[in-house]
């Protein structure tokens, strides 16, 4: 590998590595992008939520080739127990006019063709490279090493876009362990089915589709939810729950069970009866928050993405964040570079500074309590679901009984199970999360 130096080194060719080096050299900056796998989305075979805002603010134009899927007309919230749900949806014909505000993706196709447009744009990609660690000159980042013969590459700055497992910033000693409480474990499935047959089912045209997102029972007690998107010819469906609670629990239900088990639900198994299994995946996927967004900058480096902690739990979005977060980290270096500035930690904090006052931050402050509500209350997953489907039972069976006798069955079946005192000051706790 070449010894030259570049402006600025990306590691990972993910949404957030995609959207820093693509707004980099766009710039006319001489940019190296590395990533690990045989090529960009070669790691990500899952279906993913596109959210069109971020992206059309890097590359306007990309609903003209970009490999999307459906864009999303219909969000159904649905609260589970073991043989029922109760949920709301929501749908407007708005959302089937372009532009569109979401789609759906597969991120192996998706990952690729991003690539291309940052080749395109002037960056050089090198795949199947591994970046062993950051080179240091005392505290700042001036490049790094990778696991080929003469691996040392030099820039003026490094933007670290390496996913939630990502040792280098630890390794360097920007950031502690992270930990199992903040990452959630998700496993996934692509299920081949007609277009047809999706459309039928999901009630929707030939381009529009549906996201569910289920909590309750499919997570067996743990911090988690499940979900299931449409895509053209296809479905994806998956589970995830906190890393944490799987090592607290090594005897707990696998993650793959758990998936199973959603896929066996009477209200999921009519959904995706007669789909066949394409890809298989799990993940990690960071969900600390607001606290656990470490040190994201410093002498010669940024950090965006998942490396960061960039998803916001509480909305299911983290493509958004990840893009956001890239394009912030790049602009920042465009305006340093022609500014004549040194990118020390002083110049780079302008990324931070960005950060905080975008929707990324925003929306992140604002939920910063929520992981701690749902650790700590675990009834949000357990008892509240199946209270909530037996009281939507026992009021929507008519058989002879008044309403008034069944409000009190509700209220002794929630006092049976000692919630209806705490039940008030756990509604408050969780509207003060959502603040």
């Amino acid at each position: 590998m070449s010894k030259e130096k570049f402006d600025a080194i990306v590691v990972g060719a993910g949404p957030s590595g995609n959207s820093a080096a693509y707004t980099l050299a766009k710039a006319g900056l001489k940019v190296l992008q590395i990533e690990r796998g045989e090529y960009p989305g070669s790691k990500n075979v899952q279906g993913a939520i596109l959210y069109a805002d971020a992206l059309e603010k890097i590359i306007p134009d990309f609903r003209d080739d970009a490999p999307l899927e459906r864009h999303i007309i219909e969000q159904r919230m649905w609260v589970l127990d073991d043989h029922s749900f109760i949920g709301t949806h929501y749908r407007s014909d708005d959302d089937d006019k372009p532009p569109y505000n979401r789609y759906t993706i597969i991120r192996a196709q998706f990952d690729r063709w991003f690539s291309a447009k940052v080749r395109e744009a002037g960056a050089l990609l090198i795949c199947e490279t591994t970046v062993e660690a950051l080179l240091m000159d005392g505290t700042r980042c001036i490049g790094v090493r990778c696991d080929r013969m003469g691996g040392e590459v030099y820039a003026d700055v490094v933007i670290l876009a390496d996913g939630v497992n990502s040792t280098l910033a630890r390794k360097a000693g920007f950031h502690g362990e992270i930990q199992a409480k903040n990452v959630a474990l998700a496993v996934k499935e692509i299920l081949f089915m007609p277009e047809e047959t999706i459309q039928a089912r999901f009630n929707v045209g030939e381009e529009s589709g549906v996201v569910i997102e289920m909590m309750g029972s499919v997570t067996e007690g743990m911090v988690g939810t499940g979900f299931l998107y449409t895509n053209k010819e296809s479905l994806t469906i998956g589970v995830g729950c906190m890393l944490s609670d799987f090592k607290a629990n090594p005897n707990r239900t696998s993650p793959y069970t758990l998936l199973e088990k959603l896929k066996r639900h009477p209200s999921i198994a009519p959904l995706i009866a007669g789909g066949e299994m394409k890809e298989y995946c799990a993940h990690l996927i960071p969900e600390g928050g607001f606290h656990a967004v470490p040190q994201v900058y410093g002498d010669g480096w940024m950090i965006v993405g998942d490396s960061g902690g960039f998803v916001n739990a509480a909305h299911r979005e983290g493509s958004n964040l990840a893009m956001t977060t890239g394009r912030l980290a790049a602009e920042t270096v465009i305006a340093a570079k022609a500014a004549g500035k040194a990118m020390d930690a002083k110049t780079l904090a302008a990324y931070k500074a960005a950060l905080d006052d975008s929707f990324v931050m925003k929306d992140l402050k604002k939920y910063r309590d929520m992981p701690e509500v749902l650790h700590s209350s675990r009834q949000f997953f357990t008892q509240y679901p199946a209270l909530l489907n037996r009281a939507a039972k026992t009021m929507f069976t008519v058989d002879g009984i008044d309403k008034k006798t069944k409000e009190r069955e509700i209220f002794g079946s929630f006092k049976a199970a000692r919630r209806w005192g705490g039940l008030v000051g756990d509604a408050f706790k969780l509207l003060r999360a959502f603040r």
